[in-house]
């Protein structure tokens, strides 16, 4: 990838210029039979929507924290990415209550926990090919509803500060856009990952080593990640049959 990139967001701009066809992300969720699978260029659209949202509609500032209480899933990998883009602080699993904006997935107590953000909401269903909800949670705005007029091309209003907070965790982990890149440079390093890397990830985004092998190594290295959910539903010999079909090189469970 470019040495120079400094943000997570450019580790997306680099691999979109060195090959937008190839996969990215290879989504699975072992509850429901999903699978869907993001090129760079598709990964890349869905992230210039979800920026424009956040920093049109949403009226995200740079430095903003956003609490995103999702689980690991593609559509959590382009909020990553989409905060990233606009200077938006992506707090996995953070408290909502101080943060200017909160996005949330369908679980009711989730939601609840949601409700403590004074600032703009957002609900995912989380459903297979991201459909909308039924009825959008009271004091919601549905993601499927509101992401597909965006414009599929993004600028932000002002530079993105590499050194400025980008990423945060619930137990108070907090990397600016640099260190996010050069950890994700030198885990996929110690993982062996190249450019034909295909890693299996079925860790949650909780934790800075779920949010890197499931996203972050991947896209730094150039290869692509097989993200599961619910991977504990796969018994071993199925487990086995997808690293093959999938040409897995590396997994982390």
């Amino acid at each position: 990838m470019n040495a120079t990139d400094r943000t997570p967001a450019d580790l997306l701009r680099s691999a979109l210029a060195a090959d937008p066809a190839r996969p990215l992300v290879t989504f699975y969720d072992d509850a429901t039979g999903e699978r869907v699978e993001l090129s760079v260029a598709t990964f890349a659209n869905w992230v210039a929507k979800t920026a424009n949202l956040l920093q049109g509609d949403l009226a995200a500032e740079p430095g903003d924290r956003l609490a995103l209480l999702l689980p690991a899933h593609w559509q959590t990998a382009v909020w990553v990415l989409a905060c990233s883009s606009t200077g938006v602080v992506a707090d996995l699993g953070g408290d909502p209550a101080p943060a200017e904006l909160v996005v949330s997935g369908p679980d009711p107590d989730t939601l609840e926990k949601a409700r403590a953000c004074g600032g703009e909401r957002v609900a995912l269903s989380l459903r297979p090919l991201g459909v909308r909800f039924p009825q959008a949670p009271q004091g919601f705005l549905d993601y499927a509803v509101e992401v597909p007029s965006q414009g599929d091309r993004f600028a932000p209003y002002a530079p993105v500060d590499p050194d400025a907070p980008a990423l945060a965790f619930a137990g108070g982990e907090q990397l600016t856009g640099a260190e996010v890149v050069e950890r994700a440079r030198a885990d996929a390093a110690a993982r062996g990952l190249t450019p034909v890397s295909r890693l299996l990830s079925g860790l949650p985004y909780d934790t800075w080593d779920g949010l890197s092998a499931g996203l972050l190594a991947p896209l730094a290295s150039g290869g692509s990640v097989v993200l599961c959910r619910h991977l504990e539903q796969l018994g071993a010999e199925a487990l086995d049959q997808r690293r093959e079909s999938e040409r897995v090189t590396v997994t982390a469970i």
